[in-house]
């Protein structure tokens, strides 16, 4: 008998988008775009698509704990086309977040940078660090999109709802809604700028406080646009 797919359906990553030369996806988060290191990390976006559409190829990655906008590729042409669009910037993304503390200190849509270059933290991996001396140009661009916030103000199913409802009771710290653009595309770029920053995400079990004990990590790929293409996609978090 043939050995039984590690992968679990591949309907439950929602198929946003999809034409002869890729797919769009909404990554759930938890699950690992690409497969890991042994029979326990098999499951992941890649594989799943691939019961449906045997041609898919990944083009970028999102972080396992990361939800959002993943885009795939259908076929080797298509593969490095949009490999070589990503090399050259010419794909570009944004994030939605929340993070710890109040970042009302910047002014409500408003862009502000993080530059702070980075390297991989070896005793530690997978953790990533700030080095001046040996780290790699890291850019980020982030806007208050609402801050701070003491009770949760989009929809959200009631799960949701609780959640957030926890992180502002009396006592906590308060938490803030970001918008990130990530200028370069360094590992865990957005999540060390933030924690640079002082305003950790919120969920973030690598660079976050001990304390914090949010059932996710609260960032989300929302925007996609491929210019040259004529394509933007958006989805919203459930945050």
């Amino acid at each position: 008998m043939p050995a039984p797919d590690p992968a679990g359906p591949w309907d439950e990553v929602p198929l946003l988008f999809a034409n002869a030369d890729l797919l769009v996806v909404n990554k759930p988060a938890g699950l690992l775009s690409v497969p890991g290191r042994g029979p326990d990390k098999q499951d992941c976006v890649i594989h799943r698509i691939q019961q449906q559409f045997p041609e898919a190829l990944i083009v970028h990655r999102l972080d396992m704990a990361t939800s959002g906008l993943l885009l795939l590729a259908r076929g080797p042409a298509s593969q490095r086309q949009l490999s070589m669009a990503f090399e050259a910037r010419q794909v570009h993304k944004r994030y939605e977040a929340l993070v710890h503390g109040d970042v009302s200190s910047t002014p409500a849509q408003e862009w502000s940078e993080v530059n702070l270059p980075l390297l991989t933290d070896w005793p530690n991996r997978p953790r990533q660090k700030v080095d001046f001396a040996l780290g790699k140009p890291s850019l980020t661009r982030y806007r208050v999109l609402q801050g701070p916030c003491a009770s949760p103000s989009r929809s959200a199913n009631l799960a949701n709802l609780a959640n957030l409802a926890n992180l502002a009771r009396p006592g906590l710290p308060r938490y803030s809604r970001l918008e990130l653009e990530p200028v370069t595309g360094r590992t865990h770029q957005l999540r060390v700028h933030m924690l640079a920053l002082g305003h950790p995400i919120i969920g973030d079990t690598l660079y976050g406080p001990e304390t914090d004990q949010a059932p996710r990590l609260y960032l989300h790929a929302r925007v996609l646009e491929l210019p040259a293409l004529g394509l933007k996609f958006e989805c919203p978090p459930e945050f």
